[in-house]
């Protein structure tokens, strides 16, 4: 499929007014500090953003980060600007005309910014060993909604999980569906070209990313998405799909579950542009000041990454009293907003 969406992005699309659907659409407004990042970035760049979500995970300053599918290159000159005059960005993407955008506009961007640290680079996610980048070179990868698009998922996971440092994350937004999507629609080239063709579904995901490397796979927001295109809805069913943002972090001692140690870590809100609360994912919101239980995962999260600086930690590993409470598998998704209408318990 990489010959149908180099022209469907190369050609077919000239800008977000051309999508069919919102998979490739963020849905909620950025917090003002992103919205000043976003500003800064060239009018051209933004015209021909195509993401699902924001790939902006927490305490950036001075990381290396690489953003796979690049694109036109707006995550990486807002990214440019979170990591600071000591990070550096590489991005990468496989559509000719896409990368000429960024590639264009890269000089602009470092006289708005003061300083130069952007990298692009043509080339294919599933195939980075061929770009020359070197094993555990980056402290934190970032995508929005292109892995969909990619045949061989299973590939950039493990490229990924190379490329990171220990202790570093994953930090990526993509499409998922709440079942195995049939053949018929993972070959239409429009489907696919929406990001909704190539969507995994959401169990699949879970199981390469732990193959990968990945051992607990942390969901940190979604949304159902709208079909509202008549044929294309027509073509995809009953499937629902999904905008997902996961954080994957390469941490060793990872357990396959949740296990409960009698630990506890408090927040310092020191991160900057987060002083009240951090979110690490869908289900720990963790208040300034506050001591907040966690799990022997979630503790290695925050005290094995480039978080640690930023907490307080309480407990050790000398007893475990089980699975730690709350935790249970199953969709893990908001369906509410998804829901057809008709009978069913609703579970």
């Amino acid at each position: 499929m990489h010959t149908e969406v180099q022209h469907y992005y190369g050609t077919v699309l000239q800008g977000t007014a051309d999508l069919k659907t919102d998979a490739c659409c963020t849905a909620e407004a950025p917090p003002a500090w992103l919205r000043s990042a976003i500003a800064h970035v060239h009018d051209e760049v933004q015209s021909r953003y195509y993401g699902c979500g924001l790939v902006v995970p927490q305490a950036l300053e001075g990381m290396r980060v690489l953003d796979l599918g690049c694109g036109s290159g707006r995550d990486v000159y807002v990214l440019a600007q979170l990591v600071g005059a000591t990070g550096f960005v590489v991005g990468v993407d496989m559509t000719e005309e896409q990368l000429a955008v960024a590639e264009r506009h890269r000089q602009w961007h470092a006289a708005q910014f003061g300083y130069a640290n952007v990298e692009l680079r043509h080339g294919y996610i599933e195939r980075l060993g061929e770009l020359g980048l070197a094993d555990g070179s980056f402290d934190v990868i970032v995508s929005n909604c292109v892995i969909n698009l990619v045949p061989d998922k299973a590939a950039v996971l493990r490229e990924a999980f190379r490329l990171l440092k220990p202790g570093g994350e994953l930090y990526f937004s993509d499409v998922y569906a709440d079942r195995r999507v049939p053949r018929e629609v993972a070959t239409d080239p429009v489907l696919y070209g929406e990001c909704l063709g190539g969507a995994l579904y959401w169990n699949d995901f879970l199981r390469l990313a732990r193959n990968a490397g990945f051992t607990d796979p942390r969901l940190v927001e979604d949304r159902p998405l709208a079909v509202n295109n008549e044929e294309l809805q027509a073509k995809t069913g009953n499937i629902r799909f999904y905008s997902a943002t996961y954080r994957l972090f390469k941490i060793a001692e990872l357990e396959t579950e949740c296990e409960d140690y009698g630990q506890a870590v408090r927040y310092r809100g020191t991160i900057t542009h987060h002083p009240h609360r951090f979110l690490l994912d869908k289900h720990h919101s963790i208040e300034t000041g506050r001591l907040f239980p966690v799990c022997g995962n979630t503790w290695r999260m925050l005290h094995d990454t480039r978080f640690k600086e930023h907490f307080e930690f309480f407990g050790d590993w000398s007893t475990h009293y089980g699975l730690f409470a709350g935790c249970g598998g199953g969709l893990p998704f908001d369906q509410a907003a998804a829901a057809s209408s008709g009978g069913g318990c609703g579970c």
